[in-house]
């Protein structure tokens, strides 16, 4: 099997993470994922089954910590707010959802498929080729209403793309788009915002982005082994914002920002309610935005 890119194996960590968060007793979860573990390789599978023993688990958790304070919990509470958000789509009616750069996301086999919507997968050639495998063999077929399309956002159409997959533009869709950002230029992002501001009125976004004064060195958060290995080390982060810019730069597009959230929304929301004593890294926040049917369009 050919290895996959750099960008693409960094969807491992996190699956490891939410595949660990299984372990814990339902009602201590932050979101039930049963397919996570599915997808991953086999080493990875190892490394979760060893985590069932706590003093492997806590040696992880420490590990991953090191790189960035928090960031364990980060990505925990990052998972469980794009699954809300999903949620809240699907409870509102949307039908299509695209997951941009969607590497090993299970959303859109325990969330999406089991309502009738359709799914639509985009990530690099790579990366849509090992999952397309990793689902026939937990599945023996992909889950029904799943479309996978390779597509690297630096250099292909988005818009023909997905078009060609069968995407609807002249219905409300949401994108989901976790975890991208940070690996493409500034004119990649907004060549995909300006892609997706031609979604319909009703469409929704959610994306994450780094900090800007911590990928330029200004503050580290903590994190400066982080941003030593992906910033200094294998020029993979490239592009970040800081928290006040969101708004115009969404807007530029068609889309009004309606929150942004990071730790402190996280603990009052997810950890303070399930007694879980964490502290989630600030490097990181997600934006949730709309096209609505006036505003987008003055």
């Amino acid at each position: 099997m050919t290895a996959l890119p750099a960008v693409s194996q960094t969807a491992f960590g996190p699956m490891v993470i939410a595949a660990c968060e299984q372990i814990r007793p339902p009602d201590q979860r932050l979101f039930d994922d049963p397919d996570a573990v599915r997808l991953l390789p086999p080493g990875q599978r190892l490394i979760v089954g060893a985590c069932r023993w706590k003093p492997v688990h806590r040696l992880l958790v420490r590990a991953t910590d090191s790189k960035a304070h928090g960031l364990w919990a980060g990505m925990l509470c990052r998972k469980r707010y794009a699954d809300d958000k999903v949620r809240d789509a699907l409870h509102d009616g949307i039908k299509q959802f695209a997951f941009l750069g969607a590497g090993l996301d299970t959303r859109p086999y325990r969330l999406v498929t089991p309502t009738g919507a359709r799914s639509f997968e985009t990530d690099l050639p790579a990366g849509i080729a090992y999952k397309r495998r990793r689902l026939t063999d937990a599945y023996g077929q992909l889950p029904p209403n799943t479309t996978l399309t390779a597509v690297n956002l630096e250099t292909d159409d988005l818009t023909a793309a997905l078009t060609a997959a069968g995407f609807d533009w002249n219905e409300p869709a949401m994108f989901v788009w976790e975890a991208v950002t940070q690996y493409l230029t500034e004119d990649t992002v907004r060549k995909t915002l300006a892609c997706l501001g031609s979604s319909a009125p009703g469409s929704r976004l959610i994306f994450t982005y780094l900090r800007r004064d911590f990928l330029d060195g200004t503050e580290d958060y903590g994190a400066a082994p982080a941003r030593q290995e992906f910033v200094t080390k294998r020029h993979v982060w490239h592009f970040g914002l800081r928290p006040e810019e969101t708004p115009t730069l969404l807007r530029d597009y068609g889309w009004i920002e309606r929150e942004q959230v990071g730790p402190a929304e996280y603990a009052e929301r997810y950890l303070v309610p399930l007694g879980r004593d964490l502290t989630v890294s600030p490097i990181e926040r997600f934006v949730y935005a709309d096209r609505s049917t006036n505003e987008a369009q003055t």
